[in-house]
């Protein structure tokens, strides 16, 4: 695959490739109510942050993108709050005109027909180039575990301990950001907050939620939290702190 790869600030016409990746999340993630403070305007105001890779047989269409965003980050702890919390920071600095100090990862999507070539790695590498050409010596990621789903019941913390026998993490969207100089660092308890009424998450997933208690969703990495009684389930996803020293 001989592959492009552009900002949205050097390749504008790129940008109307980025929303054709049908696969890319499972439904009830796109319903993060936090998301749409920084998708809904990516493309205009953060287009050096934002990357697409075409392959050069098939311009048409973009086999990969990468989002990430600036942020004012000066607490030597990263945020529990993880991933939404990275875009209500990054929004509200941007709205003050406040210094951006650091830049989060938000997401890494590959096309599925070009999944198991390395294009993740390929992804975080020009990532990391693009944020240190622009002047940052850090880009930080609440990395979403790629295995973690397999495993609802299992903390995240001893989930994040797995190791092969190499010493390198036993799940493998860790292990390349560990790879390419990432430091796991701690974890995001509740990196994304997902509610909704019963009758939206039956829409979502295609299951009943019809009992109280926790209900194992494909593709959550965590039991999804169901309240018959209050008409309402919520999904707190933790993710992992990663980062890079560029």
């Amino acid at each position: 695959m001989d592959l492009v790869v552009a900002t949205l600030a050097q390749r504008p016409d790129f940008a109307q490739l980025l929303d054709n990746f049908p696969d890319a999340w499972p439904e009830f993630m796109l319903c993060d109510p936090v998301a749409s403070l920084y998708y809904d305007i990516a493309k205009s105001h953060y287009p050096e942050f934002v990357l697409v890779a075409v392959d050069r047989a098939e311009p048409e269409r973009a086999v990969a993108r990468a989002y990430s965003v600036p942020l004012s980050w000066t607490d030597t702890q990263l945020p529990c709050g993880g991933w939404d919390q990275v875009i209500l920071c990054a929004t509200g600095d941007r709205t003050a005109g406040r210094a951006k100090n650091v830049v989060s990862a938000l997401e890494i999507s590959i096309q599925r027909h070009a999944r198991g070539r390395g294009l993740s790695a390929v992804m975080l590498g020009e990532l990391r180039c693009a944020v240190a050409r622009l002047g940052f010596d850090a880009l930080i990621a609440p990395v979403r575990p790629s295995g973690k789903h397999a495993h609802p019941d299992v903390a995240m913390a001893e989930y994040v301990g797995l190791r092969r026998t190499d010493g390198l993490p036993a799940d493998p969207w860790l292990r390349v950001h560990v790879r390419a100089g990432g430091r796991i660092e701690s974890i995001a308890q509740r990196s994304m907050v997902i509610p909704g009424t019963l009758a939206e998450w039956r829409d979502w997933t295609g299951l009943p939620f019809d009992s109280a208690g926790p209900v194992y969703v494909p593709q959550a990495l965590v039991p999804v939290h169901c309240d018959v009684e209050h008409d309402h389930a919520v999904y707190v996803e933790p993710n992992v702190w990663v980062r890079h020293r560029l």
